[in-house]
């Protein structure tokens, strides 16, 4: 049997690019004559924006601190072990850099094994241990302090969590089995699998305290010290940390089902990690916590030698890394200053836009519309925006007056744009609206302002054709809802010059959105893939395949929701309007859909009605149902699948022809924060690649072996 020091040794000569995290040990007094204390800080070198990991090399500089205070405590030497973090940020987990590189299960092993040696020696030693969550503490940086006897928690953490399952793992070294057996599977339940699918939602300190995760919780200025003091009246005994029994009986069992039905909603079976880490609560009901490690190991072993794992994390990585550095953007030094920003249209997309640019760029915000009652509607809905955020407390009285006082509402154009920097319109998808909107801006607007579109399909270069300036044009597409959906479709007409892009690209992360650079090219990337997958869903219920059928064909993907639910969201007259333009484009693939069309003019909102005496759940809409007309071709709901995916599969090749965007990345990174598709799938094209489809349909994958799946 290899020594753990041995397997992180081997571990370690795998990943020779490791950003390896020191663990010092420290010794002083404790107050209260609780003894001499050792204190381990980890901490890689770098500042907060490079958070302290766990790589092989890490794990084993803190086996050899854990060597040297075991001796400590076994020779009487100290009274207990701390561990905390660097300022700002506890650990958070494994360095995924190091498992991308793994080709083999018994690797994969050896990284379960050796993070469960390591840790588990903190609470097998002759003294108490204390973990000190001073900062971020997520995965890994989570479970080396479950293993700790005693947990304080810092008022100022920002982000707790076990993201193990949004990114297609478990929690790997101690948390599914600990976790249960010190909160409850209920509470357990919902940080690791709820939480997790919940797009990686996380939790403030204070929620870690009252989850029972902590033991004590402290003001985030003087947080260890207070720790320390703590730490001494447990160890002296004035202070008993009493924890709540945990219920092993038919609430651990309705916590694991909860789960499992959770899982179902959110991936639909699609993605093994839930359920694996599902089997590891259920199985530690018993509390035998080395039995749970032996089970962590092995699913962590098969889940990184697995697909979604892969794809989670190039998903994770291009929205941390490519998002934050798009490609093909212009030099950022050519960007101009946005001082004052107009908005054309006082509807609601035009209003959920002057309110995000009011409280990302905190400047003046003029709407105009073509009547006084629609302005004054915007600029109100813009003002109850600001009062809910008032009363959510997430902002301060003077920062609401100081908002509301930049919001303002004109009919005249002339007025309201004289002096804006970025004026954007978000009226009715009509090129002639469109352009003439922008024929009467650019005849008030200064010289440097950039015309910016909203448009989700149509064509920026058209749109600025008849302009005399139409270099200052470009395409700034928002998803629906505003607030909440990160992705910024930035368009370069034929004539846009690198200063207004560069602009446009500033003006994008300063409202914190994620930013694609795409062609000028019908429906640009979300829309046309989209469009393409609906429009083959409804071409197969056109044709004759009942809508249930071609609803579930898609349910092994595990997308946020089905085809038709997504275009009930969207609004079937917009899909309509986009298939139209794309029709226009390219008629041999894309179909108007007489059904859709139907729908459309009956005024109905989608496909399905929703009865309470039913939970709720989609049916069809018998007046829809009245509405189909459909052909005799039933198909099955595999082939269904087969024929939607060969469809995305054919769209993304040709975009990439075309040079829609510079890369599958690029596709993917649109899916994933514009249309909420999952990290298991890494948007699409990983997917594609491992089902074959890419090969089948256009000879090649996507993207090359090891990028989103196992290294050759």
């Amino acid at each position: 049997m290899s020594t753990t020091a041995e397997l992180l040794k081997g571990a370690a000569e795998l990943f020779p690019d490791e950003v390896v995290t020191s663990a010092h040990v420290r010794h002083f007094e404790l107050p209260a004559g609780a003894g001499r204390f050792a204190l381990i800080t980890l901490d890689n070198g770098f500042d907060h924006t490079k958070p302290t990991t766990f790589g092989p090399q890490s794990l084993a500089n803190l086996n050899a601190a854990i060597d040297q205070v075991e001796a400590e405590a076994a020779n009487g030497e100290i009274t207990g072990v701390g561990l905390t973090g660097k300022p700002f940020i506890f650990a958070v987990g494994a360095d995924l850099k190091g498992v991308e590189l793994l080709k083999k299960h018994d690797e994969a092993l050896a990284i379960g094994k050796g993070g469960h040696d390591v840790f588990k020696r903190l609470s097998a030693l002759a003294v108490p241990t204390f973990a000190y969550y001073n900062g971020a503490a997520m995965g890994g940086g989570v479970e080396v302090g479950l293993h700790c006897t005693y947990r304080t928690v810092s008022k100022a953490l920002p982000a707790f969590s076990l993201p193990e399952v949004f990114l297609g793992l478990v929690p790997g070294w101690g948390g599914c089995a600990i976790l249960p057996n010190l909160i409850g599977a209920e509470k357990a339940v919902s940080v690791i699998i709820e939480n997790s699918l919940n797009q990686n939602r996380q939790l403030k300190g204070k929620q870690v305290f009252e989850l029972g995760i902590a033991d004590a919780i402290f003001e985030g200025a003087d947080f260890l010290e207070q720790s320390l003091i703590w730490t001494a009246s447990v160890l002296n005994g004035s202070v008993t940390v009493e924890r709540p029994e945990v219920d092993r009986g038919e609430a651990w069992d309705q916590a694991v089902a909860k789960g499992r039905t959770v899982a179902d909603s959110k991936v639909h079976g699609a993605a093994p990690a839930a359920y694996r880490a599902l089997d590891i609560i259920e199985a530690a009901k018993d509390g035998d916590l080395q039995k749970g490690f032996d089970a962590e190991d092995q699913a962590l072993a098969d889940l990184i030698m697995g697909g979604e794992l892969r794809s989670g994390i190039y998903a994770f990585n291009l929205v941390q890394k490519r998002g934050k550095r798009p490609a093909g953007a212009p030099d950022k030094s050519l960007a101009r200053p946005v001082t004052k920003v107009g908005v054309v249209g006082a509807g609601l997309m035009a209003s959920q836009l002057a309110l995000l640019f009011l409280r990302r760029l905190e400047v003046p915000v003029v709407l105009t519309d073509i009547d006084q009652e629609r302005v004054d509607k915007g600029v109100g809905y813009v003002h109850a925006e600001i009062e809910k955020l008032l009363g959510k407390g997430r902002i301060n009285q003077d920062k609401a007056n100081r908002l509301k006082g930049l919001v303002s509402g004109v009919l005249d154009k002339a007025a309201g744009f004289a002096d804006a920097d970025f004026i954007i319109e978000a009226v009715f998808e009509e090129m002639s609206v469109k352009q003439k909107v922008f024929a009467e801006v650019e005849a008030v607007a200064p010289a440097h302002a950039i015309l910016a579109t909203n448009t989700s399909s149509l064509s920026v270069s058209e749109m600025a054709s008849k302009l005399q300036h139409p270099e200052r044009v470009v395409g700034f597409h928002f998803f629906n809802p505003v607030a909440i959906l990160p992705l910024l479709e930035i368009v370069r007409g034929e004539k846009t010059d690198d200063a207004s892009l560069a602009t446009a690209f500033g003006v994008a992360k300063k409202l914190k959105k994620t930013a694609v650079l795409t062609k000028d090219a019908p429906a640009f990337v979300v829309n046309r893939i989209l469009t393409r997958f609906m429009g083959e869903i409804q071409n197969v219920i056109d044709e004759g395949t009942p809508v249930e059928t071609a609803e579930k064909a898609i349910e092994p993907l595990g997308l946020p929701m089905s085809p038709l639910v997504l275009l009930e969201l969207v609004g079937p007259a917009i899909g309509l309007h986009v298939s139209e333009t794309l029709n226009r484009a390219f008629p041999e693939r894309f179909i108007v859909s007489p059904n859709l069309k139907a729908v459309v003019e009956a005024g109905k909102r989608g496909f399905y009605v929703y009865k309470p005496e039913n939970g709720f759940k989609p049916e069809l809409d018998p007046e829809v149902a009245a509405l189909l007309v459909q052909g005799d071709s039933v198909l099955t709901e595999e082939q269904v699948r087969d024929r939607v995916l060969d469809a995305v599969a054919q769209e993304i090749g040709l975009m990439l022809e075309e040079g829609v965007v510079a890369e599958a990345q690029d596709i993917d990174l649109c899916l994933i924060t514009g249309a909420g598709w999952p990290f298991h799938l890494g948007g699409i094209t990983p997917y594609l690649d491992r089902e074959g489809v890419s090969e089948r349909v256009n000879g090649k994958r996507f993207l090359a072996q090891g990028v989103a799946s196992v290294p050759a």
